[in-house]
């Protein structure tokens, strides 16, 4: 039910919206991925995410969706990552050293959490839906989902753009 047999948590799915300088959204991504050294999806994980067995069997490899997935970054352009905690940073840079590709285009990975932990004066942080209730938004989509995490995410980033993007 718990951690993976071999301990390795693989990325099994990648969302994120795009934002472009003005701070409005233009697009998002959202992709499956296919686990390699656990192929099957403990317990935890399908109830924990809602996502099925079916979902990553069907999806491709960690390879090709990364692939895609910085190509509709387009990181060779100006960018920034941005995520609620640092875990997707580390979970892309384990995966990107498993499978032996480049980690450099995650140096612009933003931590959300830990701004807006300083900006507000809270040492712990909060998780993303009490930080969206103390901002007076509502948890959209299905909690642990990349694409919903991303989505929440971007409505608290959009509010504060102006401050941390300067």
């Amino acid at each position: 039910m718990g951690r993976p047999p071999k301990g390795h948590n693989e990325v099994i799915e990648i969302g994120a919206v795009k934002i472009n300088k003005r701070g409005e959204v233009l697009d998002s991504f959202s992709k499956f991925i296919k686990p390699m050294v656990n192929p099957r999806l403990s317990g935890f994980c399908k109830k924990l995410t809602s996502i099925k067995q079916d979902d990553v069997n069907n999806a491709q490899t960690f390879p090709i969706v990364i692939q895609e997935f910085k190509e509709w970054v387009d990181i060779n352009g100006d960018y920034s990552l941005c995520s609620w905690g640092a875990y997707d940073k580390t979970f892309f840079s384990n995966d990107c050293n498993l499978h032996k590709l480049d980690t450099g285009w995650l140096e612009k990975a933003v931590n959300i959490k830990g701004l807006y932990a300083n900006m507000v004066g809270d040492e712990k942080g909060n998780g993303l839906k009490n930080t969206l209730k103390r901002e007076g938004f509502e948890f959209t989509g299905i909690p642990h989902r990349a694409i919903s995490d991303a989505q929440n995410t971007a409505k608290i980033f959009i509010k504060y753009f102006n401050e941390w993007m300067d």
